[in-house]
This record gives C-alpha cells, sequence and structure tokens, in this order.
C-alpha cells in the first residue's frame, strides 16, 4: 500500500526525509517555540470552526449568541480554549521571534523567512483585533470604538480605512460583519498561507542551530524521535496550560453594548502597551502614538537582517542588537504595567462617580469637571424634526464620548450640554464637526484632551445639520438657533 501512494503521490519519502532532517547541535527545548505555536494555531482554527455553529454576526444577535454559548456549559468551554488560546498563540509568536533576534537566525540566508514571520505576528495581532468585538458586550464595544478611530490618523487613506472596517457611519450589523468576515475568512487565509510559506522556507534553508562562530564542531541529531518527542511535550503542556485556564478563570461576558451610556474599556493584554503610548502622546499628536512610532517598530524588525551589519551570529558580535531588544522590551514592558494601572484607575473612578442611572452619572461629570450645576440633561426637549433626527446621528456617532445627555467625559471629550461655545457661532460648531478637533480646550474651567474625528467624509450635509441641530437646540438645556443643509454644504466644499 505504502510503495503504490509512493508511487502515485511522493508522500512516503517526502515523509522520511522530513522525519530524519538534521537538527544542529541535536535536540533541545530551545526548538520547540516553532511547533508549539504551531499546535496553538490549529486549536484555534478548530475551536473557531466549532463556535461559528452558534455564532450569528449582527447587533441584534450577536450578544445573543454569545450569551447562548456562556449559558452551555460545552459551547463555552470551548470558547474559554479559544480565548485562553490566542493569548497562547501570540505570547508563544513572540517567544518565537525573540528567540530569533537573539540566535540572530534572521541573518543571510534567512531574511525572507524572518520577513514572512514578522508579517505571521502581525496577522495574529489583526486576528485579535478583530476577534475582540464579536462579543458585542460593552468592553468589545468601546475598545473596538477606539481602536477604528485611530484608523483616521493614517495619512492619505485614514477616512477609507475607517469606512472599510466600520462599514457605514456608526458600529452596528455591518461592522460586525466586516470584522465576522476578517477574523474568519480573511486572516485565517493570510494566516494558514503564510505559516505554509514559512515552513517551506524553513525546509529550503534548514535549522539555523545554536548561534556559535562554526557550527561544523557541532553534534548532530535528526528530527524522528527525540526532537519530535520534546515538540511534543512543549504542545502538551500549552494545551494543559490553556485547558486549565479555560476551566479556573473563563472570559467574562459584559452586558450588552450600548453606544449612549460611558464605558472605559479595557483592551486585550497584548495591546496595553498601545494605549499607554497613546495616553502619553497628547491628543493633537495622536498620529504619533498611533501610527508613526509603531510603524518605525515594524520597519525595524522587518530591516532588522539589514540593520545587523556583523558578519556572524555569535552574541558577542551583535551587542548593539541585543541591547536595543533589550531596551525595547523595558519600554513595552513599562507602557504595558502603566497602561493597566491607568486603566484600573478610570474603571474605579467610573465605579465611584455615581448610581448606575445614565443620566446621574453624566451629571455628576458634569459637575465634577467644570460643568454648571444644571438640571439632569433634557431626553424630551426635541423641538424640531431636524432634532429628532439629529438625535438618532447624535447616539449612533456621538454619545459614545459626550454621553447620552451631553455630559462629557471628564479629561477627554468635554460637555456639549451647557458649553458656551456649541451655543455660539453655529459656523463654528459645524466647522468642528465638519473637520474634527485635536489639542487641548477648556471649557466651563474644565480641560479636555480627546481627539474628535472628521465627519465630513462619512455624514451627509443633512446628518450634519441635524446633529448640530439637536445638540444647540435640544440637548440639555441648549436652546440656540437650528441651522440648516445649506449651511453645512457652504462650509463643506
Amino acid at each position: 500500500m505504502l510503495n503504490w501512494i509512493e508511487r502515485r503521490t511522493g508522500f512516503v519519502s517526502m515523509t522520511k526525509a522530513f522525519l530524519t532532517e538534521d537538527v544542529p547541535g541535536g535536540a533541545s527545548y530551545w526548538y520547540v517555540f516553532g511547533s508549539a505555536t504551531l499546535f496553538a494555531m490549529i486549536v484555534q482554527i478548530a475551536t473557531g470552526i466549532f463556535l461559528t455553529f452558534f455564532y450569528a454576526p449582527s447587533a441584534m444577535t450577536a450578544w445573543e449568541s454569545t450569551k447562548y454559548i456562556y449559558d452551555h456549559p460545552f459551547q463555552h468551554f470551548v470558547l474559554s480554549v479559544h480565548y485562553w488560546g490566542a493569548s497562547a498563540m501570540i505570547a508563544l509568536l513572540f517567544l518565537h521571534l525573540l528567540q530569533v533576534v537573539i540566535w540572530g537566525a534572521y541573518k543571510s540566508p534567512r531574511e525572507i523567512q524572518w520577513i514572512v514571520g514578522v508579517l505571521l505576528l502581525l496577522v495574529t495581532m489583526v486576528l485579535g483585533l478583530t476577534g475582540y468585538l464579536l462579543p458585542w458586550d460593552m468592553d468589545a464595544y468601546f475598545a473596538s470604538q477606539v481602536a477604528i478611530n485611530l484608523t483616521l490618523n493614517v495619512p492619505f487613506i485614514g477616512a477609507w480605512i475607517q469606512q472599510f472596517v466600520q462599514d457605514g457611519t456608526t458600529m452596528g450589523t455591518l461592522t460586525i460583519n466586516r470584522f465576522f468576515g476578517l477574523h474568519v475568512w480573511l486572516m485565517p487565509a493570510a494566516l494558514v498561507a503564510l505559516v505554509g510559506a514559512h515552513l517551506a522556507i524553513f525546509r529550503w534553508n534548514g535549522p539555523a542551530g545554536p548561534p556559535v562562530e562554526d557550527p561544523r564542531p557541532l553534534r548532530k541529531g535528526v528530527f524522528w524521535p527525540d526532537q519530535l518527542f520534546m515538540d511534543t511535550v512543549a504542545s502538551l503542556l500549552v494545551l494543559i496550560g490553556v485547558v486549565a485556564l479555560a476551566l479556573f478563570w473563563p472570559p467574562f461576558l459584559d452586558i450588552k453594548a450600548d453606544p449612549t451610556v460611558q464605558f472605559t474599556p479595557y483592551p486585550a493584554w497584548y495591546f496595553l502597551d498601545l494605549f499607554g503610548l497613546l495616553n502619553l502622546v497628547p491628543g493633537n499628536f495622536e498620529i504619533i502614538g498611533a501610527i508613526v512610532i509603531p510603524g518605525i517598530a515594524t520597519a525595524l524588525l522587518i530591516l532588522l537582517p539589514w540593520i545587523d551589519r556583523s558578519t556572524t551570529r555569535v552574541l558577542g558580535s551583535r551587542r548593539f542588537v541585543l541591547w536595543l531588544l533589550g531596551f525595547s522590551l523595558t519600554i513595552i514592558w513599562a507602557l504595558t504595567i502603566w497602561s493597566q494601572i491607568s486603566i484600573m484607575g478610570k474603571q474605579q473612578q467610573a465605579a465611584a462617580s455615581g448610581p448606575p442611572a445614565v443620566a446621574a452619572k453624566e451629571q455628576a461629570n458634569l459637575t465634577k469637571s467644570g460643568g454648571s450645576n444644571m438640571n439632569p440633561p433634557s431626553t424630551t426637549a426635541v423641538v424640531s424634526p431636524a432634532a429628532k433626527a439629529g438625535q438618532t446621528v447624535y447616539t449612533q456617532n456621538c454619545s459614545s464620548c459626550h454621553g447620552a445627555g451631553g455630559a462629557g467625559t471628564p479629561g477627554a471629550f468635554p460637555p456639549l450640554a451647557g458649553n458656551p461655545f456649541v451655543t455660539g457661532d453655529p459656523r463654528q460648531v459645524i466647522l468642528t464637526v465638519l473637520n474634527g478637533k485635536t489639542g487641548a480646550i477648556q471649557v466651563n474651567g474644565g480641560s479636555y484632551n480627546g481627539t474628535m474625528p472628521p465627519w465630513k467624509s462619512t455624514l451627509s450635509a443633512k446628518d450634519v445639520a441635524n446633529v448640530v441641530t439637536y445638540i444647540r437646540s435640544a440637548l440639555g438645556s441648549n436652546r440656540a438657533s437650528a441651522v440648516t443643509p445649506a449651511d453645512v454644504a457652504k462650509l463643506k466644499k
């Protein structure tokens, strides 16, 4: 039978060549990170396919179908394995790249193999980002909203990227479907293709082995059975760890996403350093933290084989690269820890700000941030059909930052209710909505340093007119004049 298969496919000889491959320096647990990462990827694909049997991607059903999964023990266990498996895969992939850098295994002739590995890390991070939204709970919604708004900082094509990933003027069913398609189809296809390319190039170049001056004296080993045994042990330990975390620390499902209330999101741990960086950068320089610094870091990673001009892989000849690696890891860990502490502090502050009723919380925030001690925001002061239509636009696009009643977010987004700028010159209000706003501002004695994206490419002139009319004439105690689509069209040109 084997001879029959061999004559028609060549699989037997290919398998034999794979199993008898030389392992420089002999079998070692230093070589298990790649195999363990591949195993974690297989676990993610298997559990992800299973979860699609129960998940329904729409704003009306995403949270409900996720809740159904949580309510059934086996499905919940599979989801927990998928959740922790994602963290395991990213951590293992990071460790694998870290080992490659330390051993100098990115040097000639393995430059392309290294670039494919970096692309694998980026695709895996995108998988984590797109999967984060799918439960459609409060944390998923607001954390993903931050990520989507950051795309506006990309030069020239930022608005197009934002429109592509959000698939509309506001987050909803189209956004979930776009993220679902990216998470379930496009990114896994790219991942499998890159893994195939990585393995093919690895087979062509062979293992790099330890970083020594002359590899010839190293003892030889074969992949089967010693290295395969060690790879299996490492993969089994990964599975045991993921299963233990899934059983004892299953993920938490928050209440269903509600964009009309304020919420402090908590990003996935592998994005904490980026969130920390964004919190350090002033609002008017957000592009530096969102695009410039991550872009430079990614470019340095990709170009590392050419940046490192040393002629050997010996550690002593690559001190600059190793010092740069240590410095980078220190910065990443510092930003991660600082971001963790900062977000926990904001969450505790929000929890202590008042009762859960939205209007009461917003009134407390308004008073705290320097606003006047006015009556609670009105939910009935709709004075015209345009204002009523504008209330819908406001709820979908503005309330997550400025609050359902216009109380704002302390330190980030100013109150709109009781704001003299909002009820002042309507031309300036329209221009702010159209072109966005960055940089520190003062409102009613309070300081705010958030970033408002431009809406001229996502909202029509009629929508802008309606929302400006609403916030000027019916939000809280605001009773200023309305604006028309013609007023907007003059300024939109």
